[in-house]
């Protein structure tokens, strides 16, 4: 039985905080999306009648779905324990979908309420969910499809210099037709990072199988760590043809917002699953995931918000990796008292209670960092009802 199956609780307020975006190190592109200048973060905060408050990353675009289906049972679980209340919240987004938003939501407010239980108990949380080790491996991660070569050799030396031993950088480069710039690229981080690193690269899902084989020609299967997401992550007949025909680890799951999926990825040949703990349906989906690759020895690796989500990994095998996209999520370290600290190639955790970051909320209200506030009070929200009209 987890620790937080026993645990009450009383919520009496939640709000979500929009923190003001920060520029990136450098503007990222991937294959699909971008470029990005900037990088934001919104805020879940749950505070119960003892005035202990959880927090967590969260979608701040979806509160229909927080107001109708999670809130109505969060504010109104007097008496019942986690165990107890946990699969009301998870069957009241049923109609809203197991693999989108809703799910991300749930995960998220289940972040957030581990965070105040580990804080009532004064324990940090990777100790509070059972993790032995305060340290996590990860792994750096950018080389956005837009870099010059001089902008990708200062961001492999960065990772080098701080211990780092693999580098996932972006290919598909103009939405994956120009494969030639691609190969081009990683050959010339190949070279950067001999037999210190190993790369990885992520076409975000735009290739067709023929692309990819043509790429894997150029480069060689055994100078790639991984490959991840090259084809749509819903062409599952398409992605187990591929994995049947390269001995390079294909990776998936980023895309996926529930653990029921992974099976049948593991299933299909993927020998490396990618959980995102921010955007997944919670806390004990996530270790459903970890459990797998135990099970069936497959690499485990999260990323998103990865500092947050850091204190989950300490739960994995030691080669359980966290991404590290140093040029989106480094900025917004300016927002956190607490956080874990790079050090030869690991995050070390900090050993205050709850999440191993704690956002310095005196810095950003006083410096109006804070653009948005949304509060939702008890005595506001009613009891549940659910809705089965369109």
């Amino acid at each position: 039985m987890n620790k937080i199956d026993q645990e009450i609780f009383n919520i009496q307020k939640v709000s979500i905080r929009v923190l003001e975006p920060v520029a990136n190190i450098t503007p990222f592109q991937d294959a699909t999306m971008g470029p990005f200048s900037s990088f934001g973060i919104s805020v879940i905060r749950i505070e119960d009648a003892e005035g202990f408050v959880g927090e967590a990353p969260v979608y701040n675009s979806y509160t229909n779905i927080l107001e109708t289906c999670i809130f109505p049972i969060l504010f109104h679980c007097e008496g019942l324990t986690y165990a107890e209340f946990f699969p009301k919240l998870y069957w009241s987004i049923r109609n809203e979908g197991f693999k989108g938003a809703a799910s991300a939501l749930l995960g998220q407010v289940d972040m957030a309420l581990h965070d105040l239980a580990a804080k009532r108990s004064g324990l940090p949380l990777y100790r509070y969910i059972g993790g032995d080790r305060n340290t996590v491996k990860i792994y750096g991660s950018g080389g956005g499809t837009n870099y010059t070569l001089q902008e990708l050799e200062k961001e492999v030396a960065l990772f080098l210099d701080a211990g780092v031993d693999c580098y996932k950088m972006k290919i598909g480069k103009d939405f994956g037709t120009n494969v030639a710039a691609d190969i081009e690229r990683v050959k010339h981080v190949r070279k950067l990072t001999g037999k210190d690193m190993r790369v990885a690269v992520d076409v975000n899902q735009i290739w067709s199988c023929g692309e990819v084989f043509r790429f894997l020609d150029a480069i060689g299967e055994d100078e790639l760590a991984w490959l991840e997401e090259p084809i749509h992550s819903a062409a599952y007949d398409q992605i187990e043809e591929l994995c049947k025909r390269t001995s390079v680890p294909v990776a998936y799951g980023e895309s996926e917002r529930t653990s029921k999926i992974f099976p049948m990825l593991a299933n299909c040949g993927i020998q490396h699953l990618q959980p995102v703990p921010t955007q997944f349906g919670g806390i004990k989906e996530w270790m459903e995931v970890r459990d797998l690759c135990a099970d069936r020895n497959l690499q485990l690796s999260s990323g998103g918000y990865s500092l947050y989500s850091s204190f989950l990994m300490t739960t994995a095998k030691e080669t359980g990796m966290i991404e590290y996209l140093y040029s989106l999520m480094y900025g917004l370290e300016k927002y956190f008292l607490i956080r874990p600290s790079l050090e030869k190639g690991h995050f070390h955790l900090p050993e205050s209670d709850g999440l191993p970051v704690r956002i310095d909320w005196e810095y950003c209200l006083k410096e109006n960092k804070v653009v948005r506030e949304l509060v939702w009070l008890k005595q506001d929200v009613p009891g549940y009802n659910p809705l089965v009209s369109m």
